[in-house]
């Protein structure tokens, strides 16, 4: 019994010395667990950390953050970031010192009106956002992880470039994000926000993708900077009018968007997205519309009544037709003798090119026919069905544009439309003359739906021009006072023979003259007809070449 009790009492010790050493080492494990959490904040706090004069510096111009930035732009806490930690193995220039977590960008996924985007900042408080080697493949993981999630990908740029302390290595770097940009292309939509210098290399990259937005005053792009211009060329000129918002707004077309402020910069984007589907995989998303598709257009009537010289805005028609009014317009101050961007009609998307006769009449010229071949093409890419408003009374004529390739650049829009077999609707507003009646959608470009209004004119040239060729003889030897005359008579009779959309309707080249009215009506319903024409999936992939 004794030793029963013994035998008892040393197994009950041993127990609990076991317990008493289990506790220990989970105590211990657990301290271990602490501080190995309380470093991992500690680092995530230092990458996510600016240094407090870099911030005020970029405050002082009038700029956000890089992470403010995803805070306006991504919906509330949807904000999920990879590679927080990754960092420059560049030991050179006291590189290695700075221990710069991050590499000057921030990368990850976040949500947009509710939707996955893959997204990248260049955060300027970083070696000035500059561009290494961990930071090029920060930027091309991302993006490999967007091709292959079907999700769009958006750039808010910030950078002085590449960074020369890593050599070639930095140059390798945007080599790598330029072959990620054509793989994406027309697969997935890639948007640049420029929000401080890009400069160099840097410019290609958002030059490959569909949409570039800028902000006035802050955003600058250009190849080679103003130092490097005035000892190249003795031209001295500043940042703003070498590569500022105007200069690439309006007269180079390398920017599609310009926004007051980096708040309006965001929301411009945010409803840029709303038009578009996540990949081409896809169809962008239909929404409920309190617009009746039998509403009447009354304002046709009064552009169907207008005499077909005198200019007006296009934009006015395209309200006219949209969704409750709504046209969200892409690249509005650079070649303004096109219109085109994205409505709304019975609550689907749809992209709109028109002529605008407000700006050198709407002819085509060499800049028109690049923006409208591009857009084109993007439509056809993303599955968007496209409206043609045409409203033109030829190619623009001259020197300068023959010497600077109109053949070519107009090349470009037969060959987008030609190539495009998304649904296509054209509506013939006034007139439709020449060459460029056949580039702007024509049946034999193989439009599905081809429709004008009853007093459009559909010619070889104008009536006026036509009978001054036909009838030149006869008005020479007409005598003077009679001369006016007999061209207004001449002209009526051509026009009423030849220009006469009847006529054109008789051989098939029309399929239905509409009543101005009737106008929303009769797209919609064709729009309707067409909205299996093709199966995104089956859609053979085409890249969106810069144009």
């Amino acid at each position: 019994m004794e030793e029963a009790v013994k035998k008892e009492t040393k197994n009950s010790g041993a127990k609990d010395a076991a317990v008493k050493e289990v506790k220990e080492t989970k105590s211990n494990k657990e301290e271990e667990v602490a501080q190995s959490i309380k470093i991992f904040r500690k680092n995530i706090e230092a990458a996510r950390t600016s240094p407090a004069d870099k911030v005020e510096a970029q405050k002082k111009k009038g700029k956000f953050t890089a992470r403010e930035r995803l805070q306006y732009l991504l919906d509330e806490n949807s904000f999920f970031e990879i590679r927080t930690l990754a960092k420059s193995r560049c030991t050179d220039f006291g590189i290695k010192d700075k221990d710069l977590k991050g590499d000057g960008v921030i990368t990850g996924f976040g949500r947009i009106n509710g939707r996955e985007v893959a997204i990248f900042a260049q955060d300027f408080t970083q070696l000035g956002g500059s561009l290494g080697l961990a930071h090029a493949q920060k930027i091309a993981y991302i993006m490999d992880l967007a091709l292959e999630a079907k999700i769009p990908v958006i750039g808010l740029l910030d950078s002085g470039g590449a960074r020369i302390q890593e050599g070639v290595d930095s140059l390798d770097g945007y080599g790598e994000i330029f072959y990620r940009n054509v793989k994406a292309s027309g697969v997935i939509p890639q948007i640049s926000v420029i929000l401080g210098p890009c400069a160099g290399g840097a410019v290609y990259s958002p030059a490959l993708t569909d949409y570039i937005f800028m902000v006035d005053g802050i955003s600058h792009m250009f190849v080679t900077g103003p130092g490097v211009v005035k000892s190249a060329t003795g031209e001295d000129v500043d940042f703003d009018t070498l590569g500022g918002s105007k200069a690439h707004s309006q007269k180079s077309g390398v920017c599609h968007m310009v926004a007051n402020s980096e708040q309006d910069c965001f929301r411009q984007l945010r409803d840029l997205l709303t038009f578009l589907p996540q990949n081409c995989f896809e169809k962008p998303l239909s929404t409920s519309t309190i617009d009746s598709p039998d509403r009447k257009t009354p304002f046709l009537e009064k552009v169907a009544g207008m005499n077909p010289k005198m200019p007006f805005r296009i934009q006015h028609v395209i309200w006219e037709l949209a969704d409750e009014n709504k046209f969200f317009e892409i690249h509005r101050d650079f070649a303004k003798n096109v219109v085109v961007g994205f409505i709304r009609m019975g609550g689907e998307v749809v992209g709109v090119v028109a002529n605008n006769s407000d700006h050198l009449g709407g002819a085509l010229d060499l800049h028109a026919s690049d923006k409208a071949a591009r857009f084109v093409r993007f439509l056809n890419a993303f599955n968007i069905p496209i409206l043609t408003l045409v409203d033109i009374g030829g190619y623009l004529p001259g020197v300068e544009q023959e010497h600077g390739g109109i053949i070519r650049h107009g090349a470009k829009l037969l060959y987008a439309y030609s190539e495009a077999s998304v649904p296509k609707i054209t509506l013939v507003l006034r007139k439709a003359y020449g060459g460029a009646y056949i580039a702007m959608s024509s049946k034999y470009l193989r439009g599905d739906f081809n429709f004008a209004l009853p007093s459009a004119e559909i010619a070889v040239m104008g009536p006026r021009g036509a009978i001054e060729i036909l009838y030149s003889k006869d008005i020479k030897a007409a005598p003077k006072d009679k001369v006016e005359e007999i061209k207004e008579r001449l002209t009526k009779e051509y026009a009423e023979k030849f220009a006469s959309p009847y006529q054109t309707a008789s051989t098939g080249s029309i399929d239905e003259v509409i009543e101005p009215s009737n106008a929303r009506q009769r797209i919609i319903r064709a729009l309707r007809i067409l909205k299996n024409k093709r199966d995104p999936k089956n859609n053979p992939q085409k890249g969106n070449i810069p144009l």
